[in-house]
């Protein structure tokens, strides 16, 4: 390559970036500072990688591309920052490889987690690699064991029968996005809902402080907190008890948010899953068909049941409710749409203040009874009325406004001991219990004579077996003779071992603390070295992960707060979801045949393009479709800002000094420091690193329209300032041109550029002339001008009195620093 007669070294990206990322490793660039300083922390973090045997994907490259700007620019702006990175590595699809390939799970684990690590490297992502974690070590997951048993000393963990989804075929428990269409997802065998005895945590009585604290997070997106408070689903109301008359009085308690349609109710209605609807049914007519219903709906997922677009089927038990208030005996009906793990699994049926219930009165000709009017005009025939007004065939609280009566009307019942002011929740404590083998062991062990026994902290880690039978049937783990038999910790007799493993969204939940203390052998982490770095001041990752895994998340934090290991009460101070990367406007997947691999774009471009291209083609909260002509034109970019530096880098070595003598000097100095301050506001206040790298583009624009005999220091600093701001974008190509440039130290390593404010100020603009409402001219004027010089001077300018020869002004109405708009006849 040659540039105006002299010889040019050409960019090639796949000499310069291995060569700076085995200095980076050597140097240990960026390993953590162990010891506390006076500089502010910063804790960068993107969510882990389930290390599949794919390999990364393009939503990987952007996920991480961002986290490390960020990392880098904290950095160079003086913070102490701590950018680990580590693997979700316990899972389903690892077993499931296994029982495909014949591989044990840990083998192809821990193959696909060196692979994902090796292309990170090859991103160029600044990971202190010295605090890498992986989920299905020992090491680690003897804490998670250790976090268990924390949790079961607090009450916090504890087994009961719960209902699960069961493949009679594949002879094992199924999550419920394993469940589709009500068939297994691997044999399509139906699955069956069954009743097995599983461990939970309460991660509802943690459900108020959920809620309440995602206020305390003002950097979060609030449809983030909005799903968070959607799935936690709290709900103020009423308990009510409806009795049922007869020998025994049973009772039915149903939550309603709305005590104040209590006169209304008409009917009931019971989930099929209910423990009264088998008493209800028996002997009465219709009981097999009824029977058949139930099996039924037991084994159809909620969205089949509670869809707005899925018909309600309901069938009468024949059985009565007295109703609380009126003494009114009301039916007793079982239907799909109510659900056993909402509320109480029984709900009121108020068809005239309900859509749902309106739906399902009139499809079986039950009672429609209004009790709330509007307080003007008449209600909506034909429908439900949902709105506000006053109480009307509602006893002695008729002509009552309905808002107040939800209160009174709550505490009549508690007075006459009918029901009580409650709050209900959506969230239901967390079924942790896994049927697998690829997960962290549950530490219990049941002896006949102790019963249930937590496995001292000091044998910890419970370790996955190696003697297991992968067949795809049942839990490998119960094959395996040494580790389902045991001795007691109790008393030494015999035992067995819990062989259900944890959920691995426990994993999750707590790796962020891990990575402050990774070594630590005697606790999960020292508090004082947590303190030192949590909250995470920055965490990005898919939207997808923003409900649960956040949630769990969350609970871990709290739970540890309450035991005294961490200050924090929230783990994430800033979340970030990002969007997803498309291609042809749809998602990337093997199925519709549209994906692009990361290694392919490294290979063929260099990582610094992919980073460059992520980072630039959309808003980092927007979706990105993928052109494979906008990596070729970031690549040409690349190559462009090469060229800039091999023709100055002699210039900038000489170290001219600045003399900002001349328009043209002042204009590109002028054009730095905007851009010095728009990307310092694009990346570290607005994260919108597109537009930081626009700003950049222009300013390398401005560079290389500068003129050849203008002030030479100027160019000078203006080509060292923009490799300053590129090299947190595009960290291997920037390291090479700053060594170019005659620098020994790293880029990376340099203070982020400050701007000069007094540069931003224009000592002229440039303003539109209309004449009518159409621009006919362009006008200079300085840049503090009043109203009255600027209409003088455009007024003045003989291109301005020629448009305007034979009229007559009119008017002149200026807006300054815009436009000036000449009105004339």
């Amino acid at each position: 390559m040659f540039w105006r007669g002299g010889f040019v070294k050409k960019y090639v990206p796949q000499e310069i970036e291995p060569k700076w990322q085995q200095v980076w490793e050597e140097n240990h660039a960026y390993r953590t500072p162990e010891q506390v300083s006076d500089r502010p922390k910063f804790y960068a973090l993107e969510m882990f990688p389930y290390p599949s045997g794919e390999g990364l994907h393009m939503g990987h490259v952007r996920n991480y591309s961002m986290g490390d700007l960020v990392a880098r620019f904290k950095r160079m702006n003086g913070y102490q920052v701590i950018h680990p990175m580590g693997a979700d590595a316990f899972g389903l699809p690892a077993e499931n490889a296994a029982i495909q390939r014949g591989v044990n799970p840990r083998e192809w684990t821990l193959n696909n987690m060196r692979r994902i690590r090796e292309e990170q490297t090859r991103l160029g992502l600044s990971y202190d690699w010295d605090r890498y974690v992986g989920t299905c070590t020992p090491e680690y997951y003897r804490f998670t064991q250790w976090l268990f048993l924390l949790f079961h000393e607090r009450g916090l963990a504890y087994r009961k029968q719960g209902a699960v989804n069961w493949c009679p075929d594949c002879q094992t428990v199924l999550a419920n996005e394993q469940v589709e269409d009500g068939r297994c997802w691997r044999c399509d065998s139906v699955v069956e809902k069954k009743e097995l005895e599983q461990w939970f945590l309460r991660i509802t009585d943690y459900a108020d402080r959920l809620v309440e604290d995602l206020e305390k997070m003002p950097q979060w997106p609030e449809q983030v907190k909005m799903m968070q408070r959607n799935w936690i689903g709290r709900s103020e109301g009423a308990e009510v008890t409806f009795t049922i008359p007869g020998a025994a009085e049973e009772r039915i308690s149903v939550f309603t948010t709305r005590p104040d349609t209590l006169y209304g109710v008409t009917y009931l209605v019971l989930a099929p899953e209910h423990p009264l609807v088998e008493q209800l049914i028996r002997g009465k007519e219709g009981e097999e068909e009824v029977r058949a219903f139930i099996r039924e709906m037991k084994n159809q997922p909620e969205r089949s049941r509670t869809g707005s677009d899925v018909k309600k089927i309901g069938y009468d038990t024949g059985a009565k409710a007295r109703h609380p208030l009126t003494g009114e005996e009301v039916p007793i009906w079982v239907a799909n749409y109510v659900l056993m793990d909402y509320g109480t699994g029984a709900v009121m049926g108020v068809p005239a203040h309900d859509e749902r219930d309106y739906l399902f009165a009139e499809q079986y000709g039950l009672p429609i009874r209004t009790v709330v009017r509007p307080k003007k005009g008449e209600a909506p025939e034909g429908e439900a009325y949902t709105a506000e007004g006053v109480l009307v065939n509602s006893g002695p609280f008729d002509g009552m406004d309905n808002r107040q009566a939800i209160g009174a009307i709550a505490d009549h019942l508690a007075q006459e001991g009918k029901g009580k002011k409650t709050v209900s929740y959506r969230l239901r404590d967390w079924l942790i219990s896994r049927q697998r083998y690829w997960g962290c062991p549950i530490p219990i062990v049941y002896c006949d004579s102790c019963g249930t026994v937590p496995v001292p902290k000091e044998e910890l880690p419970v370790t996955v077996p190696e003697d297991v039978v992968f067949d795809g049937k049942s839990n490998p783990l119960t094959t395996s003779e040494s580790f389902v038999h045991t001795t007691c910790p109790a008393c030494g007799g015999k035992a067995r071992r819990e062989t259900d493993t944890m959920d691995t969204f426990i994993d999750s939940s707590w790796y962020f603390l891990r990575y402050t203390d990774p070594h630590n052998t005697d606790k999960p982490f020292d508090p004082e070295r947590a303190n030192q770095w949590m909250p995470v001041d920055f965490y990005i990752g898919g939207i997808e992960h923003a409900v649960l895994h956040l949630l769990y998340s969350r609970f871990f934090t709290k739970v540890l707060h309450d035991a005294g290991m961490v200050e924090a009460i929230e783990p994430f101070a800033h979340y970030f979801p990002l969007g997803m990367v498309l291609k042809d406007g749809a998602k990337m997947s093997k199925s519709k045949g549209n994906v692009v691999s990361p290694m392919e774009i490294i290979d063929r471009y260099g990582a610094d393009t992919a980073r460059l291209f992520i980072l630039f083609a959309a808003p980092p909260d927007g979706e990105l479709d993928w052109s494979d002509a906008g990596v070729e034109g970031s690549h040409r970019f690349l190559n462009r800002v090469w060229r800039m530096v091999q023709q100055h880098k002699e210039l900038v070595r000489s170290r001219p000094v600045a003399q900002l003598e001349g328009k043209e000097a002042k204009e590109l100095h002028r054009v730095l420091q905007q851009t010095i301050k728009k990307v310092s506001d694009d990346v570290g206040d607005r994260l919108q690193f597109n537009t930081a790298v626009s700003a950049i583009m222009e300013l390398i624009n401005a560079i290389h329209s500068y003129p050849a005999d203008a002030d030479r220091g100027v160019l000078a600093e203006a080509v060292e300032q923009a490799i300053l701001l590129l090299a947190p974008f595009v960290p291997h190509i920037t390291e090479e041109m700053w060594r170019e440039l005659g620098h020994e130290s790293s880029v990376h390593d340099q203070p982020w550029p400050s701007f000069d404010p007094e540069a931003l100020v224009l000592d002229e603009v440039e303003m539109a002339v209309q004449i009518n409402g159409k621009v006919r001219h362009k006008a200079v004027v300085p840049a503090g001008a009043d109203r009255g010089e600027v209409e003088s001077r455009v007024l003045a300018e003989e291109k301005v009195k020629s448009l305007l020869e034979g009229k007559t002004i009119r008017k002149v109405i200026v807006v300054p620093g815009k436009l000036i708009n000449i009105v004339a006849n």
